[in-house]
């Protein structure tokens, strides 16, 4: 067992055996030094905040032990960090996760936090939000939190995905304005109608499952595959959602960095690309009536 003075060697010698270890980052940290860091801090049950002031703490033999176990499955096993820690973040909130449902990681998340300013005018007045391929709720529970006025549905097929969808509406409190509900997408809604609609659905290609990190191949592979193209899902929701969109309603759907494979497919339909903190190719807007136009 490799043995840590301080909190701070302990958080750069992790940092070392990521690298030479060849992890892949994308599953709530970008670099070895961020995993590292939130590892030894969540490990220890330290603030996340708050590295500079814990920097020169000593670390009992046990702490190096913990540590020296939680190191070991990340390095051996290729488990994302996440699912060791049961617990992703989006901005500001925290959710429980574990390998029935993928990390979350939507930019969709970028949008809400911000109103769905320019599309939305004004949150008070979004009454109905479905939240499309749901997984562990985060979307929702976050459009939740937006929307203040609006009840939400938050849809899977994967039960297994909806029960930690269940924990973390408990967690926040909202089982009162959040229903979860079993559907292959659309399905089991039959004549509802939403003010907006978000979906992160799966979207990789067939060639990008092939060469998935492990990291990724620890995630369900349901949430992730769809079709050669990766637009099987992004079909059915072009196709259905305008029957479930009311009027002046909204659709925003994820669809990771393929704008050129979408607008190539749907050259008819006008999508508008939002701007956010991976560019304008990874999510699109469009409202009701420009689809039933583009129809």
């Amino acid at each position: 067992m490799i043995s840590y003075a301080t909190l701070g060697a302990a958080v750069e010698s992790v940092e070392q055996q990521f690298i030479d270890a060849d992890l892949y980052f994308g599953h709530g940290s970008s670099n070895a030094y961020d995993e590292a860091a939130y590892l030894v801090l969540h490990t220890l049950n330290l603030p996340l905040d708050d590295l500079d002031s814990v920097w020169e703490r000593p670390l009992s033999t046990g702490e190096q032990q913990t540590l020296a176990a939680i190191i070991k499955r990340r390095i051996d096993e290729r488990v994302p960090a996440a699912y060791l820690t049961h617990e992703a973040w989006l901005g500001p909130y925290r959710f429980y996760v574990d390998e029935r449902v993928i990390v979350p990681r939507s930019f969709i998340a970028e949008l809400l936090y911000d109103e769905m300013s320019p599309w939305v005018g004004d949150a008070e007045e979004v009454n109905s939000v479905l939240d499309l391929c749901t997984g562990s709720g985060c979307l929702a529970i976050v459009a939740a939190l937006t929307f203040e006025n609006a009840k939400i549905d938050a849809v899977d097929l994967s039960k297994d995905a909806l029960a930690v969808a269940a924990r973390n509406v408990s967690d926040y409190e909202l089982n009162d304005r959040m229903s979860l509900i079993a559907s292959d997408m659309f399905d089991a809604l039959k004549d509802k109608r939403y003010d907006l609609i978000i979906s992160n659905p799966p979207y990789v290609t067939g060639e990008s499952m092939a060469a998935l990190p492990e990291e990724y191949l620890r995630e369900p592979q349901m949430a992730l595959a769809s079709g050669n193209d990766g637009l099987d899902h992004v079909r059915t929701i072009l196709r259905e959602a305008p029957q479930h969109l009311n009027y002046g309603g909204l659709l925003v759907v994820e669809v990771g960095f393929n704008r050129d494979g979408v607008e190539a497919a749907f050259p008819h339909i006008p999508f508008t690309w939002a701007e956010v903190s991976a560019g304008d190719e990874v999510v699109f807007l469009i409202t009701r009536e420009e689809l039933v136009a583009a129809s």
